[in-house]
């Protein structure tokens, strides 16, 4: 795994994941394996029947000198025409957005998670840590015990 957008299941309800390819330059590859992207405030769009990532940040390449990127260009994504319809129609529903969950390499191939995700509220998400909190506090409690 390259880079994982951990604050996407804090800020969102993830409903569905899909899976999807990244079209990229040389450069854009090499600086993936090093680990140098991050996802945050990334999402992704439906223009034109095409799927398109923004704002993901990819750090320009050392080595790569003039035939560098640009670190937050858009990146089109790679999905059968019938799933991204769905996925257009879905988004079209109130709340619903596309949200890039992890980046990896599959088989040499860099692919990106997204998820169909609806945001939450705030008390949604304080509800949330409340419970996590029980939880821990509960189990501390059982290893003292035992």
């Amino acid at each position: 795994m390259v880079c994982q957008n951990r604050k996407a299941w804090h800020d969102y309800q993830i409903l569905e994941t899909y899976e999807a390819g990244m079209v990229l330059t040389g450069t854009e590859v090499k600086s993936l394996r090093a680990g140098r992207a991050n996802l945050k405030d990334s999402f992704a769009r439906i223009a034109d029947s095409e799927l398109w990532l923004e704002n993901m940040h990819i750090s320009p390449y050392e080595q790569g000198n003039r035939f560098n990127h640009d670190p937050k260009r858009a990146r089109k994504l790679l999905m059968h025409k019938n799933e991204i319809m769905r996925l257009w129609g879905r988004t079209r529903e109130k709340g619903l957005a596309l949200i890039p969950l992890k980046v990896y390499f599959k088989d040499g191939r860099a692919k990106v998670e997204l998820a169909l995700a609806r945001g939450k509220k705030i008390y949604d998400k304080r509800e949330e840590i409340a419970r996590r909190e029980a939880r821990r506090e509960l189990e501390r409690a059982l290893r003292r015990r035992a």
